[in-house]
């Protein structure tokens, strides 16, 4: 399959759009940037030729947040892309959303317009495929399984994935084996639902949160995850925008680096009031719990205020 020069993703997940976009880099040589962090001057390494004859490639996140000066810079370079090398627009979209119309606009006819996404029902057969690529067998029922009790969260279902593959060496694994690895574990399930909830994306938040209550679990512990990740996007957002991904990891206490990028995504739709001024919220909604509050009726202000803080 011939990789394009230029192409535009655009879908509800994060992680669904930074493998595409990683599966279209392969093996280029790429520079990586946020779009409100534009510079200036980041087309110039498309065109200037490589002196080991390496494709070069730009891949640009959060297209919707594009300054007006790289509008102009990426204009003025789709009109004579260079074919030796790859540019890659990322946008992601609301849930339900469409394709951003000023970046269809933008890459014009020069370009590929690709939507990332994954259905709910198409689901356990991408957990298969994934499962594939990690040279783990996974029978399909292990995969309905793993959907049903982790939720639909492509990144959850991936790191599940590699826990099973440690776990399971060597074993087909069945369904069977992911209940029992996975059952009871409903704060795995949290993290689908504060990635929901601090991505702003209060239908799916509360879907999760429904679920959570209907597995009747500990209104306390969901609480306790929710106030765990605000303390991290906390000291995400204190720390300097432009420090190193590896660097903001160490320096704000988390265990993995992907988890730095996901936090300052989240982080920066919040300023730092309105985190702080949840994490009041959140003492106050585990003063009630503790003193025999339903969570059928806190946990449901608590996600909104978040979702829509």
């Amino acid at each position: 399959m011939t990789r394009p020069n230029v192409v535009l993703l655009w879908g509800e997940d994060p992680f669904l759009l930074r493998e595409e976009a990683l599966g279209l880099i392969g093996d280029a040589q790429a520079s990586e940037i946020e779009a409100p962090e534009w510079e200036g001057g980041e087309t110039s390494d498309l065109v200037t030729p490589s002196l080991f004859g390496e494709t070069r490639a730009l891949l640009v996140n959060d297209c919707r947040s594009l300054p007006d000066a790289a509008i102009g810079e990426l204009k003025s370079y789709l009109e004579d892309p260079s074919p030796d090398a790859v540019l890659i627009l990322s946008a992601q979209v609301p849930e339900r959303g469409k394709a951003p119309a000023s970046l269809v606009k933008l890459i014009g006819g020069t370009g590929e317009v690709r939507d990332v996404r994954v259905a709910r029902k198409d689901l356990p057969g991408w957990v298969l495929e994934r499962a594939a690529r990690k040279e783990l067998a996974i029978a399909p029922d292990a995969a309905r399984e793993l959907v049903a009790t982790i939720g639909d969260d492509p990144a959850a279902l991936d790191q599940a994935l590699d826990q099973l593959a440690a776990a399971f060496i060597g074993q087909r694994v069945t369904g069977e084996l992911v209940a029992s690895q996975f059952r009871g574990l409903g704060e795995q399930r949290v993290w689908d639902l504060c990635d929901q909830a601090f991505a702003k994306n209060l239908p799916k938040s509360i879907r999760s949160l429904r679920s959570l209550l209907e597995s009747r679990e500990d209104p306390l512990m969901v609480l306790g995850v929710i106030a765990a990740r605000l303390r991290d996007l906390i000291r995400v957002k204190a720390l300097p925008e432009r420090m190193p991904q590896d660097e903001l990891a160490r320096a704000a206490g988390l265990r993995f680096d992907w988890q730095a990028r996901r936090y300052r995504e989240q982080a920066r739709k919040f300023t730092m009031e309105e985190l702080t001024g949840l994490h009041d919220r959140l003492v106050d909604a585990d003063r009630l719990l503790k003193s025999g509050g339903s969570g059928d009726v806190v946990l449901p202000v608590v996600v909104t205020a978040v979702a829509e803080a």
